[in-house]
């Protein structure tokens, strides 16, 4: 049974990842509206009545946006930590609502899906693996700082959404006012392009067939300029840039893919942040 994942939207206008297979999938965030995750899933050739649950890293608003109605439309149980809950007010019955806090690895059909704590300047913010089988896609933003935690996840992928918000200079450079730039860059805030191209020169899997770079910053950063820094060290992972504007294309592990077209494309750890 092979593992599909795509991105339906990653930035600062909003955030939400899939990751399924044939029968059961999830998502990671909610951050845009119900009926645009409808319209891109259904481009997408993706089924919603096969999403059994929705996963959320933390409260703000690009990844909780269309959550309530989402999840209140299709019935769908929300895994969310006591800390993000408390947080955020969301219109959503009790009974959908299940702790992280006390439950940080959940089974949702044959899709394992393991939560862990990361830096962010957010209540409880987590980060996901989602496990099949022998294969294991990350999801990984709005990180403000590589942790342990994120070195030991980020080293089991097979796939992974890896955060390259920023270029360093673009910012410092750029017109944001000076506290901005330091949340940004400050360890609570985003990681930069060559924040994250050291993890993945580091600490990859020599199994990472896939690497998307998410949650590019608008105004900080530009999808070719990122591109052209993983280019030379790619090796055998295709690396591609999940866009503030459209979804992706959908990615399988475990079966040989159809051809596809998409933008920019190259051929027990639950131990608190350290």
């Amino acid at each position: 049974m092979s593992l599909s994942f795509a991105s339906i939207n990653s930035g600062s206008n909003g955030n939400c990842y899939y990751v399924g297979n044939e029968h059961e999938a999830v998502l990671v965030d909610a951050g845009i509206s119900c009926r645009e995750i409808e319209k891109r899933m259904r481009r997408m050739g993706l089924d919603m009545h096969k999403v059994k649950a929705i996963f959320i890293s933390h409260e703000h608003t690009d990844h909780i946006r269309g959550l309530c109605t989402l999840t209140n439309k299709y019935q769908l149980p929300v895994y969310i930590t006591d800390g993000t809950l408390n947080a955020c007010r969301l219109a959503i019955p009790s009974r959908l609502l299940h702790s992280l806090s006390r439950y940080p690895v959940v089974q949702i059909g044959n899709l394992t899906v393991q939560a862990f704590q990361k830096y962010h300047d957010a209540a409880d913010p987590y980060s996901f693996t989602v496990e099949q089988n022998d294969f294991t896609v990350g999801v990984f933003t709005d990180l403000g700082r590589v942790c342990d935690n994120l070195i030991a996840y980020f080293g089991r992928c097979h796939a992974a959404f890896l955060e390259a918000n920023y270029d360093e200079d673009m910012l410092i450079n750029g017109r944001y006012p000076y506290f901005l730039k330091h949340r940004i860059r400050g360890g609570h805030g985003h990681l930069s392009n060559a924040q994250a191209l050291d993890l993945f020169l580091q600490h990859r899997s020599p199994r990472l067939s896939h690497l998307l770079l998410s949650h590019l910053s608008k105004d900080n950063n530009d999808p070719q300029l990122v591109l052209d820094l993983f280019a030379p060290h790619r090796g055998s992972t295709q690396v591609s840039v999940a866009s503030r504007y459209e979804e992706s294309a959908v990615f399988s592990l475990g079966e040989v893919e159809k051809p596809v077209v998409q933008m920019a494309l190259f051929p027990d750890l639950t131990s608190r942040v350290g």
